[in-house]
C-alpha cells in the first residue's frame, strides 16, 4: 500500500521537532520541515536574541488527524524573558505527508500565533528620570496635603534614570498592543513628614484659606507636617510677618534670663505709656491690676511686656536671646527657609513694640514652630524636611543642636501651660498637655495676622492664618481640629 512507503509517522516527527526546539537545534528542526524558508535559522535565533529569552518550554497536546495526510499538534510554551518573566503562548504545529515523508508545515505563527499576517514583536526600552518623594514610613504623601508646593521643586534632587522594558506586538494596520509591560521606577526619596500628622494638619486647615500649620518633632528637628495653604505665592518656611504676641516667649526668655522671676507681682493696666514716650494698650484696654509675670503671659497683657522690656532690657539684649533661639542661625531644612529678624535698636519706643512682636519683628512659621520645639525639648534643633544627609548635600551643613538654658525653660513651659490651662487659648477645645502662646499681629489698614504655636509630648507646631484675625478665634481652633484628627 501507498501509506506502508510513507517514511515516519506524524508522531515521530512531531517528538523530533519540539525535542530539537527545546534544545534550540535549530538546524535539525529545520531539517524535519517541508521547504523551510531561507531565513529559517535567522528567525529562530533573532526572536530569541531580540526578546532576551532566557529559557523555553513546550508541552504538546494530543496529535490530531486532520486527513489522510495532514495532521495537527496544538501545543503550549512558556518564554522566560530576562527583564519582564514568563510570557505563555500557544499554537499548532501542522505536519503533512511531502515526498512521502511526514514533514513539519511551518509557518511564522508556528514560531508564535503573533507573527501572522506580517507581524512582529518587539522589546522596547523605556525610562524615567523621576523622583517620587514619600512619607518616613514610605507611603505615598497624602492627597491634597498642601506640601506639593514645596515637594513638587524638590524632585529634581533626587531624579536619576531608571529603565523599564515592554513587549510590543506589531501588526501592519494595526494599533500596536502591549503584551507586557515593567514601568521603570521613579527613584523613592523619603521626607520625614508622618502621613498621619500631615494628614491631620491639611484636614484642619481645609476651610481656611491663606493659613499655613507646621509640626515638628522637638526630640529631633523632623518636619512631621508642612501645610501651607498661604495665598499670592507666599512661603511659610521663606517669608517673614509680624509675630505679635508669640514673640513675647521669647521677650519672656530674655526677661528671665535678666532675672525676672515667674511669680513676681508686675503691673498690667489697661495702657501703659513709656515716661515720655508713645503708650501701649492691651486688647480691648482690659486693666487686669496687679498679677504673676506668669500671668501676664498667660494673660497677653501688652502693657506688662512694654514696661518690662524697656525698663529691664537693652534692644541687644533682645536682639541676643532672639538669636539664641533661632534668629541668629541658619536654616537648613532640604528646602532652604530662614527665620527672621530682630534689629537691633536704641529707641524706647521701638523696643517697646518689639517686645510685643510688633516694631520691626518679623519671622517665619517655621522659626516659630522651632521656638515651640526648643522649649519643649530644651534644645534648640534646626529643622528639616530631608535626612541629615540630604540635608547637608542640599542645603549645607546644619547649625549644630545648642542646649536653652534649663531654667529658663523650665519657666517658658509653665508659662505656656498657663496660657492654655487659663489665659488667652482655655476653653477652646484643646487636649491636656498643650502648652502654647496666641498671638494677634497688627498689620497697619488690614485685618491682623493670627498666630498660635505650642506643643504637646513630641509634637510641636505653629499655626499662621494671614490676615485671619485673633490668635484665640482663627489659629487656636486649628489646633484644636488637628488634635482631634490625630
Amino acid at each position: 500500500m501507498a501509506s506502508n512507503r510513507v517514511k515516519g509517522s506524524p508522531d515521530r516527527t512531531a517528538a523530533a521537532y519540539f525535542d530539537a526546539w527545546r534544545r534550540g537545534n535549530v538546524t535539525a528542526m529545520e531539517r524535519l520541515v517541508y521547504q523551510p524558508p531561507a531565513d529559517f535559522s535567522v528567525r529562530h535565533r533573532k526572536l530569541s536574541d531580540d526578546l532576551h529569552v532566557e529559557s523555553l518550554t513546550l508541552t504538546p497536546g494530543q496529535l490530531r488527524s486532520t486527513g489522510d495526510a495532514t495532521a495537527e499538534v496544538p501545543f503550549t510554551g512558556v518564554r522566560k524573558l530576562t527583564e519582564l518573566g514568563e510570557w505563555p503562548f500557544g499554537s499548532t504545529l501542522r505536519l503533512a505527508v511531502r515526498d512521502r515523508t511526514w514533514k513539519v508545515l511551518w509557518a511564522p505563527e508556528t514560531l508564535h500565533p503573533l507573527l501572522k499576517d506580517g507581524g512582529t514583536l518587539e522589546l522596547e526600552e523605556e525610562e524615567t528620570s523621576g523622583a517620587e518623594l514619600v512619607t518616613s514610613e514610605g507611603d505615598r504623601i497624602p492627597n491634597d496635603s498642601y506640601a506639593e508646593a514645596y515637594l513638587n521643586p524638590l524632585k529634581p534632587e533626587f531624579e536619576q534614570v531608571n529603565y523599564g522594558w515592554a513587549l510590543v506586538s506589531k501588526v501592519p494596520g494595526q494599533p500596536d498592543t502591549t503584551l507586557l509591560r515593567r514601568a521603570p521606577k521613579a527613584n523613592v526619596e523619603r521626607t520625614t513628614i508622618s502621613r498621619a500628622v500631615q494628614a491631620a494638619a491639611a484636614r484642619a486647615l481645609d476651610a481656611v484659606e491663606d493659613s499655613t500649620m507646621i509640626v515638628i518633632r522637638p526630640s529631633t528637628g523632623e518636619i512631621l507636617a508642612l501645610a501651607d495653604r498661604l495665598g499670592e505665592n507666599y512661603s511659610a518656611v521663606r517669608d517673614v510677618f509680624p509675630p505679635g504676641s508669640v514673640f513675647k516667649t521669647i521677650t519672656a526668655a530674655a526677661l528671665l534670663k535678666g532675672g525676672l522671676d515667674p511669680a513676681e507681682q508686675v503691673g498690667c493696666p489697661g495702657t501703659y505709656q513709656i515716661p515720655f514716650h508713645r503708650p501701649f494698650s492691651n486688647d480691648g484696654e482690659v486693666d487686669r491690676g496687679t498679677v504673676t509675670f506668669t500671668d501676664a503671659f498667660a494673660y497677653s497683657c501688652n502693657t506688662t511686656f512694654v514696661e518690662q522690656a524697656t525698663t529691664r532690657l537693652t534692644g541687644e539684649e533682645l536682639r541676643r536671646t532672639a538669636d539664641e533661639w533661632g534668629f541668629g542661625r541658619p536654616i537648613a531644612t532640604g528646602i532652604s527657609g530662614t527665620c527672621g529678624t530682630v534689629p537691633e535698636t536704641d529707641d524706647l519706643d521701638m523696643l517697646g513694640a518689639d517686645a510685643i512682636g510688633q516694631g520691626e519683628v518679623v519671622s517665619t512659621p517655621l522659626c516659630m514652630a522651632a521656638l515651640a520645639a526648643a522649649v519643649q525639648s530644651g534644645t534648640w534643633r534646626s529643622p528639616r524636611l530631608l535626612s541629615p544627609e540630604q540635608v547637608r548635600r542640599i542645603d549645607g551643613a546644619p547649625h549644630a543642636d545648642v542646649q536653652m538654658d534649663e531654667g529658663v525653660v523650665a519657666a517658658l513651659r509653665d508659662m505656656m501651660a498657663a496660657v492654655v490651662d487659663y489665659g488667652t487659648a482655655s476653653g477652646a477645645g484643646l487636649p491636656e498637655g498643650v502648652a502654647g502662646k496666641t498671638g494677634t499681629a497688627e498689620v497697619e489698614g488690614e485685618t491682623p495676622h493670627a498666630w498660635f504655636i505650642g506643643y504637646r509630648d513630641d509634637l510641636a507646631f505653629c499655626v499662621f492664618v494671614r490676615h485671619g484675625g485673633s490668635g484665640r478665634s482663627a489659629a487656636v481652633p486649628i489646633a484644636a481640629r488637628f488634635f482631634k484628627g490625630l
